[in-house]
């Protein structure tokens, strides 16, 4: 175990504690690697399903069809249907009872709850789950929180040990030991979960391990004792605990308020002192309780532990004697309260809080008590509470030092202010019962709060620098039940936050994870999914947040819950964390979905918990009181909630509310600035998070219901925090686990040899071949998503179980084979057996085998010889044996002696290495001297660096304090300027108040020297009738407000006819515009008339030319078919004569072959002729036959010639046709053309034409673009104004619904009425604005674009609409005049009954009541008219979506538009493809010109060369003619013959060569032909193809030119049909307007009746009022008249009184004189104690002042510019907060002067209609007067704003010294780093020496492993001489038996016979034949003797072998 080093020194039952302690803490996982479970779970597919009972249970997928799974139920047996939704993952076996859940790979709620589930059962209360550690209650005590385990894991790192509380605390303590940052640990869960008890242990482990006694001997070093600040910290908590802890259902000892305590630590760790904050304590647990539950502790241990003059002293009486214990006396087991009072006290003892301060805290506690036994009764003729037993009074006045007359008369009838003048309100017996509860609950909570504070007064006396802190934050977690309230909102909120810390820092130490291993992803701050609900609880504005609406509900005097909540659902409705209640009758108020859930609030006494209020008066009395203790705990009396705040009284009330603003604080005010000061100190530290959980209600140990825990992990975060675990990559492996774990599911991915672990784990997973979106790969580890490694988990026991599977085939193969070869040996064994058996028994009876075995014995005699010879055989072996062993006994002495000197040699290294090691050993001891002086050195580093960080640290939170003021000021001058912005702003406010008071305070003047008298007359009168009975006054003050709001409605009522006449002027003004836009109108109608003339010119004329285009088309066409014609004849000629080349193409074949056989036979007489030149007469016929054969061959040649002639000039002619042909082809190809381009220039032109056209187009579209965006801007501006006036119609239904609250009388209702027909002629007028702007939009469309007329139809219908509005309106109106007629005649019978009842009062209270019916009546009325209101607002609606219809069609529009824009784009490419067609055809027609051309050039070169052969051939013939006449010459000459041989021969040779110049020509001449034939073809076949082509494209212009025919003809009558709906809504525009002009003539006559009607009903309204005034005025008379006597009385009853109480407050006063004189002589006895104390510790505290001193005046010194610097500019800020607050007073003093000049204003408006000329004669005068006002104000605040310039030039010079200040920081920090880095050279020489030290180490343990390997061969070499020469001892011996039995001879020559006969047996192998063996030797015989008796167990021997 982990733990054996800590238990080594302890005693026995210390281990046997740590041995339970190791079971509670290490637990048992054994079932972590057990093979089975893995299997099951690999093969079962194991699964979690929801369960009822048990949250979760265990199953296994049997089937799966589609959704839903049939899955069978591990437990018991059964199979359910379950959704594929509602099943989770299991985690294998290996993650059973994992100490960290983030480590799990399929991250859910079952697995979650699986884990703490089975770690709870097990011992287990401790779980991580990332960061949070779970804690669940044990419910029993547990060993684990022992000094030993605090040792345990004192200094270890948090894995290292299993879970605990004392690892979070010691990594938080180390963390801020070695980062120097703060520490933070929130503790949070239900009650009872043991939040407390878990604050405490971290507590006990700090005070342990930071303890100062244990290391600081110096007794100077503090002025406490050894460890009396750790003791007091420890004993801190009882005292809390005592006040703030009490019994609930669900906790014995349940904390009922929040707390943060702040331990100090300094530089070295100790603790230096702690601070104690606390939240949200349940005081009203003081006075009520629930069932079976106790209020706080102290209540019970008073009452049980008190002594006998305590209890006389506080007067304490029986528990059922007090009220506000509602249980009695109720005990906790195991608790006893006298005791735990003693602890408190002893506490207090040590805190050191003096007895008096004690006496005082327990003096409260027990005046609370006594608070709860006043009781109060209602008197018998008025609600009025009376008090007929005051002896709790007297005894709570006697416990806090009051009197008790002033006290009753303080709760019975307190003073409240009403206006100006302070009145005596009589309270109910409630409200005095409230204001005592509040009273109570006050004392306690002020109670609790100062021992807090002085608890941490206590805690704070050390004088020692704190440099750090860890903070323990024990609060209750988030909070559900059925209905919850203001305290459940606020706990809420803060587990909000932490939540939201929690989130936060989770994704910063993800991000840091993430960072340090180099993975990229992209980061999610889950912080902010909290934001939403956090701000729907505390935004300030914009919209205001539940807290903001609540504060300001509460400043509102007659505002209640319901107003609360009816305005958090107007302004937070549609927030998404907020949702109204479903059902009507819901119990819930509003819901709020926080990130636990969604929780019902029920708003129930909010305003009065949120203003607490209490009765001031009683207040005012205990900050009186003569208890000091008392006194100091209401010394801050000013910032209360007074009970004027809170009943509304008067009309003061507002004043009073604007007047003391900002005088005291709401509860959520306080809370909220309280958890923003807490969550900047937690920001700032480094939080650790541990979640208490509850496991059952039942309060029992090892049970655990799976709901509960669930929700609680829902609501502790928990589940938060694993769900933003499964959003990354929680699951992480180093690389050598995950390659030694997962190489066998990638058996051939790894190559051999040495791979680092990255590398290798890349080519694993690209072998897993795993989606990159579920792992990443960092620099020391695989991270992988949830679920991977379950996977991968099943993947692995999937390939184990094969490997298994095959390992197990293998054996069980092996082994059956072994046993099968095993079976074949038995088989063949049995059958020898069974064979030598039926052989012994065929021999047994046969004689011969009978003497065999007689004979056998006696025949070894004749075998002597042979017998000896074998054993001299034997003999000379054993000698030889002898020899071997003789020379081995040589070799082993010679080993021996060897061995011998090698161990003398080893013991000679083992001497030296001794010696060596003796040396290592001084040396080592050297080095440890060395070591010690190292770390002697290394000490004083570390004090000095020490020292120095001291310095850093001192200097840093002088930083951080500089940065603070810093801070401080920038928030004074963002302050400054708010103040600034909202003086300009209530400056401006100011001005318009003047504007409007102008008319007002000109009147006022003059009247209030006229009404000062009647005023003063009246006040005499109303200080006279003040102490009327309360219910008449009240009555009088209802009439009082009821007239003044008549009158403010008479006021409202005049500006609003002003108004009126405005709005009325204004339409006249509009209606004029609107004559002149018609008369616009009518000049646009005329210019588009003139347009579309033009247009329809303009299309006639595109229609003549496109009728001459389809003409010049038809032509061209008619063209193209001849020209077709023409090609298609000459394809024909151009046929024919290609058959004439054939023939002459075969006939001059033929004329070659001829040629041929003419030449061979030419050459024959050649030789001929050469052989017979000297022959005879033969010779001579032979050459005549010669020459008549030449004769005929030149006739033939010339024939030939001839007819090549002719044929060659037929072919020319051919030729010369076919060109000219062609040539005329292409002329009209041409021609066409030529038409073509023309057509097409035309066509062109009409482009460009239809160009301009669209672009004129375009422009107008864009144009009416334009201006349908500028309709649509104020359209925009109409539905603007249209939500202005819903806004102001909310407004509007807001004032209406409060005016129904307050309406008391007719006229009130009236006035409301005559306020709703002002609003819908406002609604009127604002319809008539619509309607101007809707035709100056229609205006503007028409002129530019009349395709935007449709809207002019729908603008038609909204202003039908409007008028039927107006006509609703008007009836509306006709019913309400019918109405007031109505009410008139109430009226005139009200007045006729108020006649005949004036003499006695009871007979108008009973007219009052029928006017409340019919009030009521009215309000019926009314509400009727509301809803005639919202049927106004249907339709208005309705109109609405008829305007988007409107945009709708627009949008259609503009749909159309784009369409004709890409019509026209498409129509442009189409023109440039057509363009491109074009230049290419006309590229191609140059090049066939071209290559027309050059071939006419060669065909007139060829003709040129025919010429010239032709030339030739004349020649030839010419020369053949000659040769003629030369052969008939030698015919001629035969004689001489024999002469001319040698001239025959020179002719002959000349005539061969002519012959063979003509052959070349002849052939020249053919290839020349050749070629023009083959150019000839070629020309044709390009004449074709391009005739092709041409007729081609010809037909695909044809096409194109009918679709643009088509398209263009398409257009134009789109356009004319557009024109004709032009047409049309033109004259639907003008009727149109004719009827809007002819409806605001109407309208306007309307408007002129309604304003007549109205001032009808106002005048009759004036009547009515000014009769009820006199009728109010003649009651007053009446109950003064009445009233005056009762006055008189009761003024005689108070004299009484009072005379009374002066008497009885006199003795008081002496009394509490007395009891002063005796505290102040018993504070004076303490004084001097405490003197003499001081005088003893100051001689300790001088040293380590001096000390202190030398170091503090180095700092400040540097400091003391700064502070100069500093408080420079605080001077300056001060300066501008007082020229600040003297703005704000003089403001304040001119809003007073405001408020006072409106009342008197609405006092004085009875006598406006006398003063209305007179006004109109001093309103120049006024004017002047105010004019030098206002002068006077512009003047003041021009040098408001010089002041503000001189701050921002503050300012400015400020940040300059911010700037220098900033500069001496950085040197500061440079000389600091610089420090460091000499530290850091210092640590670096350490840990050199270290290393040096460690290689020491390293070379001592290898050279004693050396000493430790000699030892071990010595060993064995001894083992191996001891065993030589046992093994020699042998030999010896065996050596003399050999020589003593060599010694013997005979006896030894008889046993080597036997062994002989034995040895021939035994070499027998096997007898099948034994009787022939027999016959023929005697060996035979006995040799198969033997084998009878030897072959049953040798043969089986052998065959094993």
């Amino acid at each position: 175990m982990h733990d054996c080093d800590f238990i080594t020194d302890q005693t026995e039952s210390s281990r046997v504690t740590m041995s339970d302690a190791e079971r509670y803490l290490f637990g048992d996982r054994s079932a972590v690697s057990d093979p089975l479970a893995q299997a099951d779970w690999a093969s079962k597919k194991l699964v979690w399903v929801p369960s009822e009972k048990l949250g979760f249970e265990a199953g296994s997928i049997k089937e799966e069809k589609g959704d839903e799974c049939l899955v069978e139920l591990s437990d018991s047996g059964k199979k359910i249907k379950v959704s594929k939704d509602d099943i989770q993952k299991m985690n294998p076996p290996k993650f059973n009872k994992v100490e960290d859940m983030a480590e799990l790979t399929c991250l859910n709620e079952a697995s979650v709850l699986h884990n703490l589930k089975d770690r709870y059962y097990s011992g287990l209360i401790y779980t991580y789950s990332g960061l949070f550690c779970v804690v669940i209650n044990p419910y029993k005590n547990l060993p684990i929180y022992t000094e030993a385990i605090v040792e345990m894991y004192k200094g270890k790192k948090r894995h290292e040990m299993p879970p605990h509380i004392y690892a979070i605390t010691d990594t938080a303590y180390r963390s801020m030991m070695q980062d120097r940052e703060d520490q933070s640990i929130l503790c949070t869960g239900e009650s009872g979960a043991g939040k407390t008890e878990n604050t405490k242990k971290v507590i006990q482990y700090l005070a342990h391990v930071a303890s100062s006694s244990k290391t600081k001997k110096d007794p100077s070093s503090s002025s406490l004792s050894h460890g009396e600040l750790e003791r007091q910290l420890l004993q801190a908590n009882p005292i809390l605990e005592a006040f703030g802890n009490a019994k609930t259902v669900k906790n014995d000892n349940s904390s009922r308020f929040g707390k943060f305590i702040r331990i100090n630590f300094d530089v070295n760790g100790y603790i230096v002192g702690a601070n104690i904050e606390t939240y949200l304590l349940e005081k009203s647990r003081a006075i009520r309780q629930a069932k079976e539950e106790r209020t706080f502790h102290i209540f019970y241990y008073l009452m049980s532990g008190a002594g006998d003059k305590l209890r006389s002293e506080l007067c304490l009486e029986d528990f059922s004697k007090y009220r506000f214990l509602s249980n009695g006396k109720v005990t906790i087991q195991g608790q006893q309260d006298r005791d735990l009072f003693t602890e408190t006290m002893d506490a207090f003892g040590i805190m050191s809080i003096p007895e008096d301060e004690q006496t005082g805290l327990l003096k409260v506690v027990s005046a609370v008590l006594q608070l709860g036994n006043m009781s109060f009764k209602k008197e018998r003729n008025s609600d009025q509470a009376s008090m007929p037993d005051d002896t709790a009074a007297q005894k709570v006045c006697h416990l806090l030092g009051m009197s008790v007359t002033d006290f009753t008369r303080a709760i019975l009838s307190p003073r409240i202010k009403v206006g100006r003048d302070y009145v005596q309100k009589a309270q109910t017996q409630e409200q005095a019962e409230f204001a005592v509860e509040a009273l109570a609950k006050a004392t306690y909570e002020r109670m609790f709060r100062w021992l807090v504070a002085r608890i941490n007064r206590a805690l704070d006396k050390t004088k020692r620098q704190g440099a750090s802190f860890i903070g323990i934050l024990d609060i209750a977690g988030f909070e559900i039940f059925e209905l919850n309230s203001f305290e459940q909102l606020c706990i809420n909120y803060t587990n909000e936050k932490l939540q939201q810390l929690f989130n936060h820092t989770m994704f910063i130490l993800e991000q840091e994870e993430y960072q340090r291993e180099g993975i990229e992803w992209s980061f999610i701050d889950f912080g902010l999914d909290l934001q939403p609900c956090i701000d729907l609880i505390e935004r300030p504005a914009g919209p205001p947040g539940i807290l903001a609406l609540l504060d300001e509900e509460c400043w509102f005097p007659k505002a209640t819950d319901k107003t609360f909540v009816d305005k958090l659902v107007q302004e937070q409705g549609n927030h998404p964390k907020f949702q109204k209640p479903k059902k009507l009758k819901d119990d819930a108020d509003f819901c709020v979905i926080h990130y636990a859930g969604k929780v019902d609030y029920k708003a129930d006494e909010w305003l009065m918990k949120n203003m607490d209020p209490l009765n001031d008066n009683v207040t005012t009395l205990l900050n009186q009181s003569s208890d000091k203790f008392v006194c100091e705990l209401w010394k801050d009396v000013d910032r209360i909630v007074g009970l004027d705040k809170v009943a509304g009284m008067a009309d003061s009330a507002h004043g009073a509310f604007k007047t003391r603003k900002g005088m005291f604080r709401t509860v959520g005010q306080l809370y909220k600035e309280q958890l923003s000061n807490l969550m900047t100190t937690l920001r700032n530290t480094n939080p650790n998070f541990v979640r208490c959980i509850i496991p059952n209600h039942e309060k029992k140990a090892g049970k655990l219901e799976p709901h509960l825990v669930l929700e609680q992990l829902r609501c502790n975060g928990v589940l938060e925090g694993i769900r933003i675990c499964r959003q990354g990559f929680p699951n992480r492996i180093v690389f050598q686990e995950f390659r030694q774990r997962y190489e066998l599911l990638t058996p051939n991915a790894i190559p051999k040899g040495f791979m680092d672990g990255k590398q290798a784990c890349v080519l694993m997973i690209k072998a897993l071949e795993l989606d990159s979106n579920l792992y990443r790969i960092g620099q020391s580890k695989v991270f992988f998503r949830a679920g991977v490694l379950a996977h991968l988990e099943e993947e692995r026991d999937l390939k184990i179980t094969d490997v298994i599977i095959k390992f197990q085939a293998w054996c069980r193969g092996h082994v059956a084979r072994k046993a099968f070869a095993k079976r074949q040996q038995q088989l063949t064994a049995m059958r020898v057996i069974q064979r030598n058996c039926a052989a012994y028994l065929k021999l047994r009876n046969w004689q011969w085998w009978r003497l065999f075995t007689k004979v056998k014995p006696l025949l070894q005699v004749s075998r002597q010889e042979e017998e000896m010879q074998a054993k001299d055989e034997e003999l000379e072996k054993v000698k030889d044996k002898q020899q071997q062993a003789e020379q081995q006994l040589k070799e082993y002495v010679e080993k021996h002696q060897q061995l011998s000197a090698e161990k003398q040699a080893l013991q000679d290294q083992l001497q030296a290495e001794m010696e060596l090691c003796t040396e290592a050993e001084e040396m080592r001891a050297r080095l440890v001297a060395r070591q010690q002086e190292l770390e002697d050195i290394l000490h004083d580093l570390e004090a000095r660096v020490e020292e120095e960080e001291e310095r850093v640290t001192h200097l840093q939170t002088e930083k951080k304090k500089m940065q603070q003021n810093i801070t401080d000021l920038e928030q004074q001058l963002d302050e400054e300027e708010a103040a600034r912005q909202k003086l300009q702003l209530e400056k401006v406010t100011l001005d318009a108040k003047l504007k409007k008071l102008e008319d007002s305070v000109m009147v006022l003047d003059d009247q209030n020297a006229k009404l000062g008298k009647d005023k003063k007359q009246l006040e005499e009168r109303i200080a006279e009738f003040s102490s009327n009975l309360t219910e008449e006054e009240e009555k009088s003050k209802s009439l009082q407000k009821l007239k003044n709001k008549h009158e403010a409605m008479i006021t409202d009522l005049e500006d609003r006819l002003r108004r009126e006449e405005k709005s009325r002027q204004e339409l006249e003004k509009n209606r004029r515009k609107l004559e002149g836009d018609s008369t616009e109108l009518h000049d646009q109608i005329a210019e588009l008339q003139a347009q579309i003339a033009e247009l329809r010119a303009q299309l006639a004329k595109k229609e003549e030319e496109l009728q001459a285009a389809l003409a010049r088309i038809e032509q061209e066409s008619a063209l193209k078919n001849a020209a077709q014609k023409s090609i298609r004849e000459l394809e024909a000629q151009v046929a024919e004569l290609q058959e004439d080349l054939d023939m002459e193409k075969a006939a001059r074949a033929k004329a070659d072959k001829q040629k041929r056989d003419l030449s061979e036979e030419l050459e024959a007489l050649k030789t001929e002729l050469e052989d017979t030149l000297d022959s005879t007469a033969a010779q001579q016929e032979l050459r005549a036959k010669r020459e008549t054969e030449v004769t005929q061959l030149k006739k033939t040649l010339e024939e030939e010639a001839q007819s090549h002639e002719q044929l060659l000039a037929e072919v020319r002619q051919k030729h010369t046709q076919a060109f000219e042909e062609l040539n005329e082809q292409l002329e009209q190809a041409k021609r066409n053309k030529a038409s073509v381009e023309k057509a097409k220039q035309a066509l062109e032109s009409e482009r460009s034409e239809l160009k301009i056209e669209l672009q004129s187009l375009t422009q107008s579209k864009n144009d009416s673009e334009h201006r349908r965006k500028k309709a649509e801007a104020q359209l925009q501006e109409l539905q603007l104004k249209h939500a202005e006036s819903e806004r102001q119609k909310k407004e509007f239904s807001d004032k209406v619904a409060k005016m129904q609250v307050e309406m008391d009388s007719l006229s009130s209702a009236l006035s409301e009425v005559e306020s709703k027909s002002i609003k819908a002629a406002k609604d009127h007028s604002s319809v008539e604005s619509q309607l101007q702007d809707a035709q100056g939009s229609l205006q503007e469309e028409t002129r530019q674009k009349l395709a935007l007329n449709t809207r002019l139809r729908q603008l038609e219908e909204e202003q039908n609409r409007l008028k039927e509005q107006l006509e609703e309106e008007e009836e509306s109106k006709k019913s309400i005049e019918k109405q007031f007629s109505s009410a008139q005649a109430q009226l005139a019978e009200l007045r006729k009954k108020m006649e005949t009842e004036a003499q006695s009062l009871e007979s108008s209270e009973e007219g009052k009541k029928k006017l409340q019916r019919e009030l009521e009546a009215l309000n019926q009325r009314l509400e009727e008219k509301t809803s005639a209101y919202d049927k106004l607002e249907k339709t208005k609606v309705r109109l609405q979506r008829e305007l988007d219809d409107v945009l709708v069609g627009h949008d259609h529009l503009r749909q159309t538009t784009q369409e004709l824009e890409r019509k026209q784009k498409k129509f442009d490419q189409l023109l440039a493809e057509e363009k491109s067609v074009s230049a290419r055809y006309a590229e191609e027609r140059d090049r066939a010109e071209a290559e027309a051309r050059e071939r006419e050039t060669k065909a007139l070169a060829l003709a040129r060369e025919l010429e010239a052969m032709t030339d030739q051939r004349n020649e030839l013939d010419r020369a053949n003619k000659l040769l003629k006449t030369e052969m008939e010459d030698l015919v001629s000459s035969k004689d001489d013959v024999g002469k001319s041989v040698h001239e025959l021969e020179r002719a002959k040779r000349a005539l061969e060569q002519q012959v063979e110049e003509m052959k070349t020509q002849v052939e020249e001449l053919e290839d020349e032909l050749q070629l023009t034939e083959d150019a000839k073809l070629r020309l044709e076949v390009n004449l074709q193809a391009l005739k092709a082509q041409f007729d081609r494209d010809l037909q695909g212009r044809d096409e194109q030119g009918e679709e643009k025919r088509k398209q263009l003809v398409k257009q134009v009558r789109e356009m004319e049909a557009e024109l004709e709906d032009e047409k049309k809504q033109r004259s639907q525009a003008v009727s149109v307007r004719k009827k809007l002009e002819m409806d605001l003539s109407d309208l306007g006559a309307q408007i002129e009746l309604s304003n007549k009607a109205r001032d009808e009903a106002l005048r009759q309204l004036k009547k009515l009022q000014a009769q009820l005034k006199e009728q109010m005025r003649e009651l007053d008379e009446a109950r003064v008249s009445r009233d005056a006597m009762l006055n008189e009385a009761k003024e005689n009853e108070r004299k009484l009184k009072s005379l009374e109480a002066e008497n009885v407050q006199l003795h008081e006063d002496l009394a509490s004189a007395d009891r002063a004189k005796k505290q102040i002589q018993q504070e004076r006895d303490e004084l001097q104690d405490e003197l003499n104390s001081h005088n003893s510790k100051t001689s300790l505290l001088s040293e380590e002042r001096r000390k202190l001193e030398a170091r503090i005046a180095q700092l400040e010194e540097e400091l003391d510019e700064e502070q100069s610097n500093i408080e420079l500019l605080n001077d300056r800020a001060k300066k501008a907060m007082l020229q600040a607050e003297q703005s704000s007073t003089e403001l304040a003093a001119e809003r007073s002067n405001s408020q006072r000049l409106e009342g008197a204003r609405s006092q004085l408006d009875r006598q406006n209609k006398e003063l209305k000329a007179k006004l109109q004669e001093l309103e120049g005068s006024v004017k002047s007067k105010y004019k030098s006002t206002i002068t006077a104000l512009e003047a003041k605040i021009i040098q408001l704003e010089e002041q503000l310039d001189n701050e921002s030039k503050e300012k400015q010079q400020s940040v300059k010294v911010m700037r220098r200040t900033e500069k001496k920081l950085k040197e500061v920090l440079l000389q600091v780093e610089d420090e460091r880095r000499n530290s850091d050279q210092y640590k670096d020489q350490m840990e050199k020496a270290n290393t040096r030290m460690k290689l020491l180490k390293r070379q001592l343990e290898e050279a004693e492993e050396e000493t430790q390997r000699a030892n071990a061969s010595r060993r064995k070499l001894q083992r191996e001489l001891e065993d030589a020469t046992e093994a020699s001892s042998v030999m010896n011996r065996e050596v003399t038996t050999l020589k003593s039995k060599l010694r013997r001879g005979a006896d030894f020559s008889l046993n080597v016979r036997r062994g002989t006969g034995t040895r021939g047996g035994a070499d027998s192998e096997e007898d099948m034949d034994v009787t022939s063996e027999a016959s023929e030797t005697p060996d035979g015989l006995a040799n198969s003797g033997k084998v009878l008796l030897g072959q049953r167990t040798q043969r089986p021997e052998r065959r094993e072998k």
